[in-house]
């Protein structure tokens, strides 16, 4: 099977990802592409529990990092790929930092602003991004599955 560059940055994201679940965290990775070269500027990881911080997501490290090494709040010609659907915090940075193109995985039931629980993306804000549902959506959903599956069985 062929990988797509979609499926190959997800990849990416998803091991981050399991480096939170790790470290005990819930787990959602995130990388941000620049487009132009495919390089990855900025990678993120769930460390609300480490860092103590509910601004501690995956997105919003990623995208810190990509601004910070790319010398700008603004990221163009960059794109975010995230394991799980963001939330409205996240939405509003991606919003804010013009990222161009939103990818994610599985969908959020729970605190998803793409869609599930709201679209911060239908209103008339200055800077939608096209948005990728899905991409490895089963694997995405997994991690988060069997990470609160083993939660719930050690709290037994």
């Amino acid at each position: 099977m062929n990988m797509t560059n979609d499926e190959m940055y997800m990849k990416k994201a998803l091991e981050l990802a399991a480096r939170a679940a790790a470290e005990g965290e819930v787990p959602v990775g995130a990388v941000v592409v620049k487009k132009a070269s495919g390089e990855i500027v900025g990678e993120g990881y769930n460390r609300r529990e480490s860092d103590r911080s509910p601004l501690a997501h995956a997105e919003i490290i990623a995208i810190s990092e990509a601004s910070r090494r790319l010398g700008g709040w603004r990221l163009v010609d960059c794109e975010l790929y995230v394991t799980l659907e963001p939330c409205p915090m996240c939405a509003g940075a991606v919003i804010n930092s013009r990222v161009e193109r939103l990818i994610y995985g599985a969908s959020d039931p729970k605190a998803g602003s793409c869609g599930s629980v709201t679209d911060l993306f239908s209103y008339p804000y200055n800077h939608i991004p096209p948005i990728e549902r899905g991409v490895l959506a089963e694997e995405c959903s997994r991690v988060l599955t069997d990470f609160f599956r083993q939660l719930r069985t050690r709290k037994k």
